[in-house]
């Protein structure tokens, strides 16, 4: 008799998280439709190249970055006003819902650049310092929990945020890893990263 009570019991709270998750789900689904989908287009497949592609991003990551915004160790003059009415709790349930969905390949538009960017990539340039990406990021840019996908990123944007790192203007990386790398690229560099990226 003890033991079906316990299981009755477990029952009752394991339907309540269920209740509990549907609930988030449904509020996240509600804020990316009339908040998120303005800049990071259908499926977080954004089509402006200012603004991040988020479809298969980490779903660690991208509750980080959006914990980094609310709290302001992130800064954005975009995103501050979108999130004003996004609350802390509803991260987990918006990056679960961009994670989950299927990320569409982006578009290589100079492909000597794309070609030196896959070089540095692979292999990183041993005269400065500069480490391979996929060490970190992963074979084909595909990242992981700690590091974030690249492949398929907008060009505009990658290379956006590695000049943010370099100059210091984005610093909420832990361990000050992608600022150490960053600063030694040069800006060519970065530019054709950003292009082999976008193709992946």
């Amino acid at each position: 008799m003890h033991q079906r009570k316990q299981y009755i019991a477990l029952a009752f709270l394991a339907s309540l998280g269920s209740v509990a998750a549907t609930a988030a789900r449904a509020e996240a689904q509600q804020i990316v439709t009339t908040v998120c989908v303005a800049c990071h287009g259908e499926g977080g497949n954004s089509v402006v190249p200012m603004f991040p592609r988020l479809a298969g991003l980490q779903a660690e990551y991208i509750e980080k970055q959006l914990k980094d915004f609310l709290s302001n160790k992130r800064k954005s003059e975009v995103m501050m006003p979108a999130i004003a009415n996004v609350k802390e709790s509803d991260a987990a349930g918006l990056a679960a819902y961009y994670a989950a969905q299927k990320p569409q390949k982006g578009e290589v538009k100079d492909e000597k650049r794309a070609a030196a960017g896959k070089v540095l990539f692979d292999d990183g340039n041993t005269t400065t310092g500069v480490p391979a990406c996929s060490g970190c990021h992963q074979a084909g840019g595909v990242g992981n929990e700690r590091y974030p996908r690249l492949a398929g990123q907008h060009q505009e944007y990658t290379s956006q945020q590695m000049l943010q790192f370099k100059e210091g203007g984005r610093n909420n990386d832990k361990g000050k890893v992608m600022r150490a790398v960053a600063s030694r690229l040069t800006e060519q560099e970065i530019a054709d990263l950003s292009e082999y990226l976008a193709g992946l």
